[in-house]
């Protein structure tokens, strides 16, 4: 029994030690210098970072005041805020019953649908920045309703895109469920709303976490539809940095510090969200991995 699990562990160690603790630090060191060199920026001063100094020689702490009026970075949040928790939840309900839907039942085109769901993905999104424009402006002349500018052009843009994904995302993980589950709850006399209610959806969370996770992510770091669809009262916390970066084109020194500040200001919301929900994630995108 002891030289099984020797075995099991050799075999689960791809690299031996030292290399591996090699490549672990060679890995940090390309993802933490560049975060290291943003925070140090941040509260540096301007021309220490023009002359590209590591290591601030005084911190600059009113980096973090100025960003919330001359970034307009509280609006952008908000509104950032509001359109993808929109999207990530919309996303997590239609997905979810589509997949139960898809994974529980046997029809006709089924299997059409889940090709469909494939083939959406390897659309351009930028091919569609133009169609999608044209159709919101078409249906608000035809219907008399302001689309373009608001936040609703948004959430039905995104999705667009974050339905198909979610809805697969799903589909895969509820094929890991049993499905004795559902027939034991039919023999109790449930229906198939209290099955997905109260057996399918408590056991899904890993799986709903995940689509909600990139669902929300989808927004947060777009800008090509946001800066397009958006006016400058409903612009994306994304959009009002590029903004910003923008207008400070072609001045003597660019303000460096508010502008790392403001990234990772915009950075804590996904970094928290990545923590919180760890533990459902990574149990969300190993799911239907191995049977």
């Amino acid at each position: 029994m002891t030289r099984v699990r020797v075995r099991e562990a050799q075999v689960q160690q791809l690299l031996p030690g030292p290399l591996r603790m090699i490549v672990v630090a060679v890995l940090l060191l390309l993802v933490g210098a560049p975060m290291a060199y943003v925070g140090l920026a941040s509260v540096n001063s301007d021309l220490d970072v023009v002359a590209g100094e590591f290591w601030p020689s005084h911190l600059v702490l009113g980096n973090y005041v100025s960003i919330w009026s001359t970034v307009d970075l509280g609006s952008g949040l908000l509104n950032s805020f509001i359109v993808c928790g929109a999207v990530a939840l919309t996303c997590v309900a239609v997905s979810l019953g589509s997949a139960y839907v898809l994974v529980r039942y046997a029809f006709r085109g089924k299997a059409m649908i889940l090709r469909g769901l494939l083939a959406l993905q390897s659309v351009p999104g930028t091919l569609l920045v133009l169609p999608v424009f044209v159709l919101f402006a078409s249906t608000a002349n035809a219907v008399g309703v302001q689309i373009i500018g608001t936040r609703w052009a948004l959430i039905v843009t995104y999705l667009t895109f974050a339905l198909p994904f979610s809805t697969w995302v799903m589909v895969t993980y509820l094929r890991g469920l049993p499905a004795e589950l559902d027939e034991a709850a039919v023999i109790d006399g449930a229906t198939p709303r209290q099955i997905l209610l109260r057996i399918v959806l408590p056991l899904s969370w890993p799986g709903m976490v995940v689509s909600g996770i990139f669902a929300f992510l989808l927004g947060w770091n777009d800008v090509l539809y946001a800066s397009v669809l958006t006016a400058p009262d409903t612009r994306t916390a994304a959009v009002a940095l590029q903004v910003f970066g923008a207008t400070q084109e072609g001045g003597a020194i660019p303000p460096y510090g508010q502008l790392m500040a403001a990234a990772l200001v915009c950075a804590v919301p996904v970094v928290a969200l990545y923590l919180v929900f760890q533990r459902y994630l990574v149990s969300g995108l190993t799911a239907g991995g191995v049977k």
